[in-house]
């Protein structure tokens, strides 16, 4: 028989929803997957009680309902004072993930390449690959994170077609201040270079970091791609409701693509989320003091286990350093920690293109008795690994 697909033949499943898996067969404390434990808000919930009675059932217009987009623009403009024409500029797409994958189809040829920054999520390397196009990836320094102009500034050179941001960072947890976002849109410029923005976690940030759109700096309105999902900000991941936002040009080829990728996104769940689009600053600031909480009490948890960790400045991941105890596959070793400790990792490795084996990344959407469950079982980590014998991960 013929061959199968040369993209797609040095893929695996993906490891973060594999982990999931893991801990599901050893009774794990899921902290790989990011999702939350807890119920969205319950304005939204309700109200998908009553449309599952009336409708829509149908349907939507394939970019999208017409009242999610006007209330998702008016949204958008509030946060980022950008004001949007809810027709021209926006696609309501089947989760952050179709987002991506439908701005990189419209944009980028096959031969092109792509910046992007390590670590990195899984899908940004597998979406470039998938368009056809070559990543090229620009190291974020542990353990802070920080990126060297120079090495930047050299994949610019390499007349890259885009650039993919993830801001607040998955997985470090890295918020890209204003100066760091001016270095990347003046080099976007600079070599005429497109810049594809993953926000999903505009909204989950800890003091005094504050969330910077990169299409409101100087220049950059006409050249971002912001692609977003509703997922974290109301708790919905399994309603798969994202969007991308660009100018008319972009958004036109991304309503071409979309039809085709999806035909549009569920029509009952854009009805009922539009409620959410239409809550006031109070219900943001809760949700950041509820994050905020959270973060507290997970890594000040870590802190007290004297476990190393770079403290995120947003969204809900934590990587932990497991260098200490001579990790040498952390793919093996966060299936031990799994079946040993009993708390589901994601080896660090999945995310780093340069192959670092030294980190593994937890997450803390979860309620109190979860993260207190996961704590007391981490409380064992040190004692298990450093005396861990024969095994395959050293």
């Amino acid at each position: 028989m013929k061959s199968l697909s040369k993209r797609s033949e040095n893929f695996t499943d993906s490891v973060i929803r594999r982990m999931t898996r893991v801990s599901n067969k050893y009774g794990a404390v899921n902290l790989s997957q990011g999702f939350p434990d807890f119920d969205p808000p319950k304005e939204i919930t309700d109200r998908l009680k009553t449309i599952a009675d009336e409708g829509p059932h149908q349907y939507a217009l394939t970019w999208g309902a017409q009242n999610f987009r006007e209330a998702l623009a008016k949204k958008h403009e509030h946060f980022s004072g950008q004001a949007i024409d809810p027709d021209s500029q926006i696609v309501v797409t089947c989760g952050g993930t179709e987002a991506m994958i439908a701005a990189m189809m419209s944009i980028v040829n096959p031969g092109e390449k792509v910046v992007i920054f390590s670590p990195f999520y899984e899908n940004y390397g597998a979406d470039t690959i998938l368009s056809g196009a070559e990543p090229i990836y620009v190291s974020l320094k542990p353990p802070t994170f920080q990126f060297d102009v120079d090495e930047l500034e050299a994949a610019f050179k390499q007349n890259p077609k885009a650039m993919v941001l993830c801001n607040p960072s998955n997985p470090c947890g890295k918020v890209f201040t204003y100066d760091e976002l001016k270095i990347i849109a003046d080099l976007a410029i600079k070599y005429d270079v497109y810049v594809i923005t993953d926000e999903v976690y505009e909204h989950i940030l800890y003091e005094p970091n504050k969330h910077t759109y990169m299409s409101t700096l100087p220049g950059m309105a006409e050249r971002t791609i912001i692609c977003n999902s509703l997922s974290k900000t109301y708790s919905i991941t399994g309603w798969r409701i994202g969007y991308v936002i660009a100018n008319p040009e972009i958004i036109d080829r991304v309503k071409k693509v979309h039809d085709f990728l999806t035909i549009g996104a569920a029509a009952p769940l854009m009805e009922a989320a539009v409620t959410g689009l239409q809550f006031g600053d109070a219900y943001y600031k809760e949700l950041q003091a509820h994050y905020t909480h959270m973060k507290n009490l997970f890594v000040g948890g870590l802190k007290d286990l004297g476990l190393t960790f770079f403290e995120p400045q947003g969204a809900y991941y934590v990587m932990l350093n497991v260098s200490e105890f001579g990790v040498k596959d952390d793919h093996k070793f966060s299936y031990w920690m799994a079946e040993h400790v009993g708390v589901g990792t994601v080896p660090g490795s999945s995310f780093f293109r340069e192959g670092i084996q030294d980190y593994v990344r937890l997450h803390y959407a979860k309620v109190d008795d979860t993260l207190n469950e996961a704590l007391n079982r981490l409380a064992d980590l040190k004692k298990k690994a450093n005396s861990a014998t024969n095994v395959d991960w050293k």
